[in-house]
């Protein structure tokens, strides 16, 4: 080599110990090195070694070498490896296996185009950075699809380790959206997808939700399916299972885990009891109005200050709030279904089922003295669930982190670009997950 690191006399077939250093690949030399403005390219072979037939063992023969370009982590520019791989031929007439190469599974892939180390480098990329896909590629100097072909059977594999659901004893499930086109579910799938995140607490009593799996559709039965593939040890280990107000996944928790304690989620009552007022608030608009709401109605233009707690109104919150209900409220059914959402809150709030069924009671007042029929089928799903809302009463389990692993999901439909259908959507959603590891 004609640069500094070669050894001093030595010929340009010669390999430089310190260049095989620099650049980090166990098993092969360095022959090479060559800067250009767009890129670099290095040449490297593997010392000499004796080499039998992979079939029947007899020494083969030499024949030559032919040169692989392999795309490698990339540096200021990127690095395209010429890998002068070696060629054999068995010398046995009666031998299927004729002409031969070496192989290197610490260098590449049979076929492959890109490095191991560089497949490990873009699966780290797109764990801990967030990393497109396509900005991956742009950076190795290759295509989308040739990336993702090298990435996608290491993901699948760390998908299929059935590992990562060890020591799983509170279990969360809701549903994602995948694609809003309805009309393209024969090729894409079906809209909706139901995941499963691990809400175990630690010893600290510190919840790190981890995304357990994704599968298509949002069903009980195909939540029932997930748990029947599941391992015995891993059903017997559940032993809190939290999900919204959806008689599916319910269902599947009763016929798969009878032994885990169903457990409803407070955000979803809170918004059923947000959306019972919305829902008065629009029918008392096209009944006395003849129309939707506007701007100049106090009870539209203040739509989100009636959804907000009490308990985190100002002064002058209470002052607009007392303005809406008597200037925009002629029947008083605004303001009941107002207090029968708090009434709802307060419950949730207590602590002890003594507390909750006083709460209840008083609440089941406020809907009978309000006689509509918005807050009576609230009211309906209440009784309903009364059995899973007591176990959060005394439990505390919310299903809040599920809602944060959904929201991530949605960040990185945001930034994985190019997915086309959930099998791979699936394996890049669980490599960014807590129950993942970049390898």
């Amino acid at each position: 080599m004609s640069n500094a690191t070669a050894r001093l006399g030595a010929r340009t077939t010669d390999p430089c110990v310190r260049c095989d250093v620099l650049l980090g690949l166990d098993g092969v030399q360095v022959e090479h090195v060559e800067r250009g403005p767009t890129g670099m390219t290095v040449t490297v072979s593997t010392p000499w070694q004796l080499m039998g037939c992979p079939r029947c063992g007899v020494v083969a023969v030499g024949r030559g070498r032919r040169v692989r370009a392999l795309h490698d982590v990339p540096g200021v520019v990127p690095v395209t490896i010429r890998w002068r791989q070696r060629t054999w031929r068995c010398p046995d007439a009666g031998c299927p296996v004729g002409v031969f190469v070496e192989q290197h599974p610490h260098l590449v892939r049979p076929r492959g185009s890109l490095t191991c180390r560089a497949v490990t480098w873009a699966i780290s990329q797109l764990h801990h950075e967030h990393a497109t896909v396509q900005g991956l590629a742009r950076q190795l100097g290759t295509t989308w699809k040739t990336l993702w072909r090298a990435v996608r059977p290491r993901l699948q594999a760390l998908a299929d380790d059935e590992s990562r659901l060890a020591g799983v004893a509170t279990l969360g499930v809701d549903e994602h959206v995948w694609h809003h086109t309805p009309h393209k579910s024969a090729t894409k799938g079906p809209t909706m997808l139901t995941g499963m995140v691990d809400l175990t607490r630690d010893s600290d009593g510190t919840v790190h939700a981890r995304l357990l799996d994704l599968v298509p559709g949002r069903s009980g039965t195909v939540f029932a399916a997930w748990l029947t593939d599941r391992t015995a040890a891993f059903r017997d280990g559940v032993q809190v299972a939290t999900l919204d107000p959806f008689r599916g996944y319910a269902n599947a928790l009763r016929d798969e885990l009878g032994e885990a304690t169903p457990v409803l989620d407070a955000f979803h009552l809170v918004k059923l009891a947000n959306d019972t007022l919305t829902a008065v608030r629009q029918r008392l608009s096209r009944d006395h109005k003849g129309r939707r709401g506007r701007l100049v109605d106090p009870s539209w233009a203040n739509c989100k200050l009636l959804l907000r707690g009490a308990d985190t109104l100002s002064e002058r919150g209470w002052d607009r709030l007392e303005q809406v209900l008597r200037t925009d409220d002629p029947t008083d059914e605004l303001g009941a279904a107002w207090g029968i959402k708090e009434q709802l809150r307060r419950l949730l709030k207590t602590t002890t089922l003594a507390d909750a069924h006083e709460a209840k009671m008083l609440l089941g007042h406020y809907v009978m003295v309000a006689d509509m029929p918005e807050t009576d089928r609230l009211w309906n799903t209440i009784c309903a669930w009364w059995a899973e809302i007591e176990v959060l009463i005394i439990t505390g389990v919310a299903n809040a982190r599920t809602e944060a692993a959904n929201t991530s999901i949605k960040n990185i439909k945001r930034t994985g670009r190019g997915f086309r259908n959930s099998d791979n959507y699936r394996a890049r959603i669980l490599l960014s997950s807590a129950a993942r590891r970049a390898v």
